[in-house]
């Protein structure tokens, strides 16, 4: 069991949480609490890191599962686990997986109508991991994170995630001009959320292949971003709303666009 906090397997770990660049180098995220540990591809696990008060509270299908994951389990006393969580109150256990694989033709998988959120210069690591779980249930293809967005493996993207960031493929570009260049290669219709559009959400068609654009949460879209985008909309709202944080901006959409496939599928699109 370690039981210091200076171990050398414990500031390893701790890196991870605290650097892009040691993430970067190691390869490796961290993720915390059962749930995530169960979402994770099993063959993805390095090292998981467990209290034993924990390990007495699973129930015999969790133990199981634990059992199941052949890498190294690692005993730490509940001080050096509050040192490793990024949480107030940790479960007692968190794990050490390899970083996902980002490829930008798996982010529009083999729909014939691809749903993707390109995401240019996202700084909240909180709308990060909401786009991920409502893009997952929206039925989203994938994300494009474009120029200064927040990490992916940010642990506060992670654990708002809630184990979407194992399903929802993802890749980066460096520019909007880059993104662009994927989207058109592809054919894919896009549309910039900006609130000096003209042009309502609801008033468009998004069957077809589709990117909907989201800016950084204080500027909007760059004007680069707003000069690559085929069509500029806006979500209407009532009151003295001027307008929504990124990531619910980002579930409106996805969502419009899951409801129109569902209820009026797009004959021209399966017909090609």
């Amino acid at each position: 069991m370690i039981t210091s906090t200076g171990n050398s397997r414990i500031r390893a770990v701790a890196s991870l949480l605290k650097r892009r660049a040691d993430r970067m180098k190691q390869n490796a995220f961290v993720i915390e609490g059962l749930r995530m540990v169960r979402e994770a591809p099993a063959d993805s696990i390095r090292e998981l890191y467990l209290t034993e008060a924990f390990l007495d509270r699973l129930n015999d299908r969790d133990r199981q599962r634990i059992d199941s994951i052949r890498c190294e389990h690692i005993l730490v006393t509940p001080e050096v686990m509050q040192r490793l969580s990024d949480t107030m109150h940790p479960q007692g256990i968190l794990a050490v997986v390899s970083l996902c694989a980002e490829d930008p033709e798996a982010v529009f998988g083999s729909d014939q109508s691809p749903l993707v959120i390109v995401t240019e210069n996202l700084q909240d690591p909180g709308n990060l991991g909401t786009i991920f779980r409502a893009g997952e249930g929206a039925g989203v293809t994938g994300l494009l994170l474009v120029g200064d967005t927040a990490d992916p493996y940010n642990p506060k993207v992670v654990r708002g995630t809630m184990g979407s960031i194992f399903r929802v493929p993802f890749a980066r570009a460096a520019n909007a001009e880059e993104a662009a260049a994927i989207l058109r290669k592809r054919k894919i219709i896009s549309y910039a959320a900006d609130l000096q559009a003209d042009c309502s959400y609801e008033d468009c068609d998004y069957r077809p292949g589709t990117a909907f654009w989201i800016g950084n949460e204080g500027a909007g879209l760059t004007e680069a971003a707003l000069a690559q985008a085929d069509r500029r909309i806006f979500i209407p709202m009532s009151g003295e709303v001027e307008s929504l944080n990124a990531g619910v901006s980002a579930s409106v959409l996805a969502f419009e666009a899951a409801r129109q496939r569902r209820q009026r599928p797009d004959r021209s699109a399966s017909k090609s």
